[in-house]
């Protein structure tokens, strides 16, 4: 069977460009208007793409004032759109830092029973320093403790899920049995960050659980990412760090005794696109006009977990010596080492970092005619630098709109991408293998070549 390209689309305020909420050709639409994300949702789903996606923040921000914040809480969020479409699959943002197992296992479990099997949980330690002090702590834990925090919440959970057996509910009104106690289990954790009895009150879902999904690059990210992750969002500025990122991300699985193909790398992709190259240019130019750099030093200042910036002066040309030491970051490590490693080789000045950054927080840009963007993504794609994209549209829904009604036509005529859905959940589109049940070991179970 030939490999096939998986699209997400990664839905982000009014679009991915920091000041697409001021652009004429984004959404007028209030971000807490359901209306908004579902017309998205069905073109996406129009387009026959595998999924949506939703990121979260746990904290409102310094840059309000300037930037457009308040989207709706995204479980939530999935679902209502799990009401409203058929197909697509639908992604979220949870915490393991800032939640507990038992209420995040019922939730997900719900949303996969909603929607018919169409569920993904983007698991993340929560880097974002303003989180904490919402949750009851004086300051964040360290990045080693958040992972070590986040295995067992994944361990924790996987057991509440796999709690059920697929027919443990017989509902035979003859006899008067509901279900079958013998195939309900209680979970019985006992971990180092949490103790949880179980079992789940809620069967089994379609998927058995939710499409495991991941975003970390650091070393721990990534190692966390080869054990668990079925599909990996991740950033990267240029192809050759995407294809070294795919190798190690293989290559650890392999170690971990998984198959490379169960686990779907998207890389992000922004692309502002227009009939022709100037056309497209003119996207980027308009949207950094309409930037302002408190916005943009804000989350540069996030990203290294608080430092401050506010003693360079933005025509100033950068060097290395001017950020803190990325493997110290207790923030978003991986995306500081990303932005120090732009400095190094292109030394920007801050006005042109903040731009830079200010397109799609660090992941690949690009600027071109259809044609041209589909040229890049079957390169990345036959590269070894792919399993597909997660889909970053600057301006939302104008540039998505072009993307579905111009590049994915060619990305089907190319045999690329597909023209219908095939039946089945989300993970069946992924070519992810079925969740194996500790009731049903014998139970046949699709194994990848």
């Amino acid at each position: 069977m030939a490999r096939e390209l998986h699209l997400n689309l990664f839905i982000n305020g009014r679009g991915h460009h920091e000041t697409a909420w001021r652009h004429p050709a984004s959404t007028k639409k209030a971000l807490s208007d359901l209306s908004y994300y579902r017309d998205l949702a069905l073109v996406a789903e129009a387009a026959k793409l595998d999924s949506i996606f939703f990121a979260d923040q746990l904290a409102l921000g310094d840059e309000l004032a300037h930037a457009a914040r308040g989207e709706l809480e995204p479980l939530t969020l999935l679902g209502a759109l799990a009401a409203l479409t058929e197909r697509i699959g639908l992604i979220a943002t949870a915490s393991t830092t800032y939640n507990e197992p038992y209420n995040l296992a019922r939730q997900f479990a719900s949303l996969d029973h909603i929607s018919g099997g169409r569920i993904g949980w983007n698991i993340v330690t929560s880097w974002a320093p303003g989180a904490a002090a919402n949750f009851g702590q004086d300051s964040q834990v360290g990045i080693d403790q958040r992972y070590a925090r986040a295995h067992d919440f994944v361990e924790t959970v996987s057991k509440l899920w796999d709690s059920w057996a697929r027919n443990a509910i017989v509902d035979d009104r003859e006899r008067g049995i509901y279900a079958l106690s013998d195939r309900v289990r209680r979970a019985e954790h006992r971990g180092n960050h949490f103790s949880v009895a179980g079992a789940l009150n809620i069967p089994r879902s379609p998927q058995g659980r939710p499409v495991f999904v991941q975003a970390g690059a650091s070393t721990d990210g990534r190692a966390f990412a080869a054990r668990y992750a079925e599909a990996i969002f991740t950033a990267h500025l240029n192809k050759e760090s995407a294809i070294e990122f795919y190798a190690d991300i293989k290559t650890q699985a392999r170690a971990f005794g998984r198959s490379p193909d169960q686990i779907v790398i998207l890389p992000g992709l922004s692309a502002a696109i227009g009939s022709t190259e100037a056309e497209a240019k003119r996207v980027w130019e308009e949207l950094n006009e309409l930037s302002h750099p408190s916005v943009g030093l804000a989350r540069l200042s996030s990203r290294f977990g608080g430092h401050d910036f506010s003693h360079l002066k933005l025509d100033d040309v950068l060097s290395v010596e001017d950020f803190p030491d990325p493997s110290q970051v207790q923030a978003s490590r991986s995306r500081a080492q990303s932005i120090t490693a732009l400095v190094a080789r292109e030394r920007p000045t801050l006005r042109g970092l903040l731009h830079s950054l200010a397109g799609a927080r660090g992941h690949f840009t690009a600027t071109g005619t259809p044609e041209q963007i589909a040229d890049i993504i079957e390169d990345w794609f036959v590269s070894g630098a792919a399993d597909g994209f997660n889909v970053m549209p600057p301006i939302l829904p104008a540039q998505f709109s072009i993307f579905t009604s111009e590049v994915v036509p060619l990305l089907r005529k190319r045999g690329l991408f597909r023209t219908e859905y095939s039946d089945g959940t989300l993970r069946d589109r992924l070519g992810l293998d079925p969740v194996p049940s500790r009731f049903d070991p014998a139970e046949p179970v699709k194994r990848s070549a």
